[in-house]
């Protein structure tokens, strides 16, 4: 991860009231998609991919984070997963639910989702200058398992606080409820994502000019956090 003065907090002078959210702290395409249908199944509010979180996580503005995550039950995806251990100062008798996968595979996942597209979150998580993973295959995937057992170490004395799930083996609801305290659902476990093939479509100028519009964005935050300093 990208070191950061910025990113420190006074939590003595945050006050909060929420309570034991759900929270996943699994990278993307680990099978997050798939925790937040099934949170979503079990009644959960689920605050997902949430890009103008950064910005106030590198300049340690938690209350503002706090105000984002006010109204929510559960929590995956970036950046929330980047940001665990703050949030289990924060937000007390949380939750912890790490979704992992093989790496090898993951990493053609995450891969094809990310690439050309560079963004902030990216460079973030992986390093500055090191945001799309096609360009440094071992330094995505090193980030990634350093998460995981990071994530593991982090939790090693309260195995009741947090559940390692790998969807991809076959760990679906009997897991996830037992950990949760909540009844099975009469359902199908939503493997959101399982069995999708990318369909490669024709490119109008609409879409071009939504993808360009969306990179160009993408550059301004970068300059802009690197102006300001917040890396």
């Amino acid at each position: 991860y990208l070191s950061s003065k910025n990113r420190t907090c006074n939590f003595d002078e945050i006050i909060t009231d929420m309570q034991g959210k759900k929270i996943g702290v699994g990278f993307q395409k680990t099978g997050t998609s798939s925790l937040r249908e099934a949170l979503k199944v079990m009644d959960y509010k689920v605050k997902d991919c949430c890009p103008r979180a950064l910005i106030p996580i590198l300049k340690g503005n938690y209350n503002k984070v706090l105000r984002i995550l006010k109204n929510f039950d559960a929590l995956e995806d970036t950046p929330w997963y980047m940001i665990y251990k703050e949030l289990d100062k924060l937000i007390p008798g949380s939750k912890f639910i790490l979704t992992i996968r093989d790496e090898e595979s993951w990493y053609k996942s995450v891969n094809r989702h990310i690439g050309d597209l560079r963004s902030a979150e990216h460079e973030w998580i992986y390093g500055k200058g090191k945001g799309l993973p096609k360009n440094d295959k071992a330094n995505t995937i090193k980030i990634y398992n350093n998460h995981n057992k990071e994530v593991i170490d982090y939790f090693k004395d309260r195995p009741n606080d947090l559940l390692v799930i790998d969807f991809t083996k076959g760990d679906k609801w009997d897991k996830l409820c037992a950990f949760l305290e909540k009844d099975v659902p009469n359902t199908p476990f939503p493997h959101y994502n399982k069995g999708k093939t990318k369909v490669i479509k024709r490119v109008d100028l609409k879409q071009s000019f939504r993808m360009n519009r969306k990179q160009f964005k993408n550059y301004c935050k970068i300059k802009y956090i690197d102006f300001m300093g917040y890396w």
